[in-house]
């Protein structure tokens, strides 16, 4: 566990600590939700801190954020370290906290929690019934789904922020930062892209190799870093995607677009191009989920399971031998049936939702738990389908009164699909012939008495 402490000489600080922002304006990255407006800036302009979470993956300001936080409400930083600490540290917390609240200062603290997920249940309720009481403010900080690892309990009194990886642009801003400091020589523009490439928007990991690379490079008395002495100094890890000169995300599109266009054979090329040039298996392994949602979605749902079970073979097994995995969910995806009807309907779906307005539930549609919402006629001449012909009600309505039916998914005529897609005719032709429920209509679009 520590807290806050004073500076020590800057010289002697990392690159990454010299260069960890001060102020709220100076974080690079995350203006989703640190922009003008956005949540997270109008939490800390709010003058009251609240409880919350940061999951993001590693070396996107999760610390960082969470100092400034401290810094914004003038609150005690206590941090402390999942992986290392237990429930004597989070003892030792607390009697800080009490400290600070009952003070001259009547200080607020702030108890910072790095990779939270690795606190088991009880260790995480230990911290319930301080930030139940006031006594600190929690911020848990994950790199994973805090819905899966996260108690409900402390995740029920939690705002969740989800922090991503920096852009290439991003990434770029801290090189000239570095720069600007004088912390680092000239960078060619392919070795500085390399560079971009391999950190795959860990800020951290690029300030770590800028800092070997100093250092290095004072040694060699290099006055300018150039793409081939760099490829010298850190190894195959920092070796281009390809020979031609390609970046890292032209190399994961020939990926994806391979696996969409049904070649396995070029689908598997590029898959151990990236690894063969160093790109975390991890990402790989998120990007191959998405091609099954995106590409494959219901024309072959195997195909999802078949990828998640590839990523937790990967995390099970590590590399080389979780590679395999990988390589092989490429090649099922390769040659799966395409469909991206899901993907499609979905867009189309939030594109008008988000153009109309608010309306209400209608009335059959809306439980009815108790005594005056029935007297309100909630869930009045509601159809139970599995009472009705073929599981099926002909003719209920179940949008919103005075919307036209859109139709957002349709079908390809492709692997699962096609059955899909004959079944929701069979039922849309039996809709047709139903009457269709009005206003005031009941069951089956018969008028109510």
């Amino acid at each position: 566990m520590s807290t806050t402490t004073s500076a020590s000489n800057p010289l002697h600080q990392p690159l990454a600590e010299r260069l960890r922002p001060r102020q709220l304006s100076e974080v690079i990255g995350q203006q989703h939700v640190l922009g003008p407006g956005k949540p997270l800036r109008l939490a800390f302009e709010s003058g009251r801190p609240h409880s919350c979470i940061f999951w993001g993956p590693p070396g996107v300001g999760k610390t960082t954020i969470a100092r400034l936080m401290a810094q914004a409400f003038d609150a005690q930083f206590i941090a402390i370290s999942a992986v290392l600490g237990g429930v004597k540290d989070i003892r030792d917390a607390v009697q800080q906290a009490e400290s600070a609240r009952d003070g001259l200062m009547q200080q607020r603290t702030i108890v910072f929690v790095d990779e939270v997920h690795r606190f088991n249940k009880s260790q995480q309720d230990a911290f319930l019934p301080h930030v139940e009481s006031g006594l600190f403010t929690f911020v848990g900080a994950t790199t994973e789904n805090p819905s899966f690892e996260v108690n409900s309990a402390l995740l029920s009194r939690a705002t969740v922020y989800v922090l991503e990886p920096l852009s290439p642009p991003e990434l770029g801003q801290i090189v000239a930062k570095a720069q600007a400091l004088g912390a680092l020589p000239e960078i060619e523009d392919a070795a500085l892209q390399r560079l971009i490439a391999y950190a795959d928007g860990d800020a951290r990991r690029l300030l770590n190799t800028l800092e070997t690379l100093a250092v290095t490079a004072a040694q060699a008395k290099v006055a300018r870093i150039e793409d081939e002495w760099l490829v010298s100094v850190l190894g195959q890890q920092m070796r281009r995607y390809d020979k031609g000169g390609e970046q890292f995300y032209d190399t994961i599109s020939a990926l994806h677009k391979s696996v969409r266009g049904s070649d396995p054979d070029a689908a598997l090329y590029w898959l151990v191009r990236m690894l063969d040039g160093g790109a975390d298996p991890r990402y790989l392994a998120r990007r191959i989920v998405r091609m099954a949602w995106e590409d494959i979605g219901l024309a072959d749902p195997r195909a999802l399971t078949i990828v998640q079970d590839a990523a937790q073979t990967y995390e099970r097994l590590g590399s080389p031998e979780g590679e395999l995995a990988l390589a092989q969910a490429v090649l099922y995806l390769a040659a799966a049936p395409k469909s991206n009807a899901g993907y499609t309907a979905y867009k189309k779906a939030r594109a008008f939702v988000s153009q109309d307005g608010t309306r209400p539930v209608p009335l059959h549609l809306r439980n009815a738990p108790t005594k005056l919402m029935k007297q309100l006629d909630y869930g009045r001449d509601y159809r139970y389908a599995h009472d009705e012909e073929g599981g099926f009600a002909a003719g209920e309505s179940y949008f919103p009164e005075g919307i036209e039916p859109p139709v957002f998914y349709e079908p390809v005529p492709r692997g699962l699909e096609i059955q899909i897609g004959q079944k929701l005719a069979q039922l849309r032709e039996r809709n047709a012939q139903a009457l269709p429920r009005g206003p005031g209509d009941g069951p089956g679009g018969k008028p109510q008495p």
